[in-house]
């Protein structure tokens, strides 16, 4: 068993050290530009003709889901901040509205690089497959006989034409929410009228006509039509004998940031449900119409849903790409990535027990290379064997349709003591969370819905089995969720071990979540909001103090985000002595390198592809003796200060080589990797060689790994 290694006490402070003297703005890189030029890594990905064609509009569909959230999350912020009266500046120097206005011009630009890309390039490419796009007027009129009955049997029942006018409220606009603002003429005074239909949520989007029977498409062949299309073709049967003179959708996005007040709740889960209800009543920050909207109706929408101009988006085109998602369910496998099967490493044992494997050596997964069915495994067979006593864990994002959940309730149901910390605000994730809490609960599960104040964003499971030589406790923490679908599409780590001290650890930060207790300090884990900030200061002080004393002094992080100033200030100090540090972060980065005196020494890559890179690795070289760490934490204030995270050491000498080599692999990435640079802005990396894809490599050379 590898001993716990001692840290350094940490140097003197150096000059640029932002705990002790106020922060340089031009140090820093602001963090929602920084999301956005991240976003812009999303869309180069639909460029790229390495990936199949239905992959390359996977990327336009959540290119824009992402911008999506984005504005219902951060946007949203920034405009309570500026409607508040906010002026301050963020410790990069921009203003709310600062920030505001270059998020405008920002993402008007890579909304019409979209529309280039998909419009002049993909759909071209899509029609040569035998997938077409085909609009109502260019349909034969046989055709539109077929489709028109179609919308009578199928959509017509469905939509709730609403009307504006004195006796009429304005209609509810819900988030997300595509409609069509209807232009009628009154036979009356001939006044214009307004009235709103929603396409319902319902209903796919996209309409295939080649399904549709007397359609007469070609044999093989895949004609969509958007649904919105066929309402407004057919929208005079919402209003008989009433002048209809066109219709034009709009589209809007609504603040979704639930606010809680948990000392005010008395029932938070009923509270959470209660925002989520309300989330669809938030004010609107962004609202997106067609070029050809009259003046008349945009200042009807505009008034009415309080939107000022800066808020309102002019797209050509279709609005809500992020539906184009709809394509991956076409069955055309040769369009789409090759499948892969992933690793079992447990089947490669010779014990069919899996305690047995973790009880005779730890167990490292990485996904979705290696299978993440072993996870699922562990708590059905700890379910299910009578020796075990009590089964821990904490569920962030579990999914729809989770395995984990149900061997939870099905181990409660056997008699199993079974406590489950249920994180209710897991932001989007949280109406699941609420019917697997509810679930858990009837089942007989001790459920947890987190501490006052914290997310609970820590991946650890416990489980406690009685052998013949006492009780014994296993262990699985991980990176990611304990989502068994996400889990084939997210990059991450997996250990399996019964070390006596991390053990006791878990065991003793569960008594945390589901108690009373107030332990700050553990015997190996590294904890939040106790002291993995403090820690990564120490690592990173203790890495200047080796590199002053004998040179070679390394750093590699691989994260989501880098944001926390204090973490930043460290790194740019380990890279004005010297410490070569590589940051792999696939999102946003707050750090500014190759800064002349100041981070000449930090490179920072972002690796975008087939998987969304969301393991979190720590290196440190430790003078020779290297520590590799892997946990739940981003370096962001929020992780740091506001949330129950678990960082944990690697113990074992093979592992940490394995991971190492891995980093080392994604830093020579030529395919997938984009570097950043000094202004903010991001270029695809360029290196002589042959081509490498961490991703692809690690689909072709993933090996076992497990401590000897």
């Amino acid at each position: 068993m590898a001993k716990t290694k001692k840290l350094l006490p940490a140097p003197p402070i150096s000059p640029i050290d932002s705990q002790r003297d106020s922060i340089t703005p031009g140090l820093y890189i602001n963090r929602e530009l920084s999301w956005i030029e991240f976003n812009k890594r999303v869309l180069n990905e639909a460029r790229s003709e390495r990936h199949p064609l239905l992959e390359r509009v996977k990327f336009i569909a959540i290119f824009s889901s992402n911008l999506d959230e984005f504005f219902m999350i951060r946007v949203s912020g920034l405009e309570e901040q500026y409607e508040a009266g906010i002026n301050t500046p963020t410790y990069d120097g921009m203003t709310p509205l600062q920030q505001l206005l270059e998020i405008r011009v920002r993402t008007e630009k890579q909304l019409a690089e979209r529309s280039t890309l998909f419009y002049d390039d993909i759909l071209p490419k899509l029609e040569a497959e035998g997938i077409s796009f085909v609009k109502y007027a260019d349909l034969s009129d046989a055709q539109k006989v077929v489709l028109d009955r179609h919308f009578d049997e199928q959509v017509f029942p469905v939509l709730t034409p609403l009307a504006f006018d004195p006796g009429h409220p304005f209609p509810y606009v819900s988030n997300l929410s595509l409609s069509l603002a209807v232009q009628l003429q009154s036979e009356e005074d001939g006044k214009p009228r307004f009235a709103r239909v929603k396409v319902p949520d319902g209903l796919s989007r996209l309409i295939r006509l080649d399904k549709l029977r007397g359609m007469n498409i070609e044999s093989g062949k895949v004609s969509l039509i958007w649904i919105e299309d066929v309402i407004a073709n057919n929208i005079q049967k919402l209003f008989p004998n009433i002048g209809i003179v066109s219709a034009y959708p709009f589209r809007v996005t609504r603040d979704a940031d639930i606010e809680i007040e948990e000392d005010e709740a008395g029932d938070l889960l009923e509270t959470i449900a209660q925002g989520i209800r309300q989330r669809r009543y938030g004010s609107v920050v962004r609202m997106d119409v067609n070029p050809g909207m009259p003046d008349y109706i945009k200042k009807v929408l505009m008034e009415n849903l309080e939107v000022t101009e800066r808020k309102v988006y002019t797209l050509p085109n279709t609005l809500g790409l992020s539906s184009l998602m709809e394509l991956m369910e076409l069955d055309r496998p040769d369009l789409k990535d090759t499948p892969f099967i992933p690793r079992n490493p447990f089947q490669q044992e010779e014990d069919d027990d899996m305690f047995s494997v973790i009880r005779r050596r730890d167990m490292l997964l990485h996904h979705p290379f290696d299978s993440f069915q072993p996870v699922v495994d562990f708590i059905h067979t700890a379910a299910h064997d009578p020796n075990v006593l009590a089964i821990k864990q904490t569920l962030y994002r579990a999914g729809t349709k989770s395995p984990i959940v149900h061997a939870l309730i099905e181990a409660a149901e056997r008699g199993k003591q079974v406590a489950v910390l249920v994180e209710l605000k897991a932001r989007f994730d949280e109406e699941n969370n609420i019917t697997w809490a509810r679930a858990l609960e009837k089942a007989g599960v001790h459920v947890v819905y987190g501490l006052l104040g914290l997310k609970t964003h820590a991946k650890m499971l416990l489980v406690v089995r009685r052998e013949s030589d006492g009780l014994r406790r296993y262990v699985h923490l991980g990176t990611g969720n304990y989502n068994a679908s996400t889990a084939r599409i997210y990059t991450d780590y997996s250990l399996f071990t019964a070390d006596s001290d991390i053990a006791a650890d878990v065991s003793e930060l569960f008594n945390y979540l589901t108690g009373y207790s107030r332990q700050t300090e553990f015997r190996k884990l590294i904890v939040a909001p106790m002291n993995i900030r403090s820690t990564m200061l120490l690592l990173i002080e203790r890495e200047i103090a080796h590199h002053q004393a004998k040179g070679e002094g390394r750093i590699i992080m691989k994260l989501n985000a880098l944001v926390d100033p204090k973490i930043i200030s460290a790194l740019y100090r380990a890279s004005q002595a010297g410490v070569q540090i590589d940051l792999i972060i696939r999102g946003i980065c707050s750090l500014r390198p190759q800064q002349k005196g100041v981070s000449e020494n930090v490179r920072v890559v972002s690796i975008i592809g087939r998987f969304l890179e969301h393991s979190r690795a720590f290196y440190f070289r430790n003078g020779g003796d290297e520590d590799v760490y892997l946990g739940s934490a981003d370096m962001m204030q929020r992780n740091l200060d506001r949330r129950v995270e678990v960082i944990f050491p690697i113990l074992n000498a093979e592992f940490r080589k394995s991971i190492k080599q891995g980093l080392d692999v994604m830093l020579q990435d030529n395919c997938q990797s984009w570097e950043l640079r000094a202004d903010g802005s991001y270029v695809k990396t360029e290196r002589e060689g042959e081509p490498m894809s961490s991703q692809l490599f690690f689909l072709n050379n993933n090996q076992t790994r497990y401590a000897k």
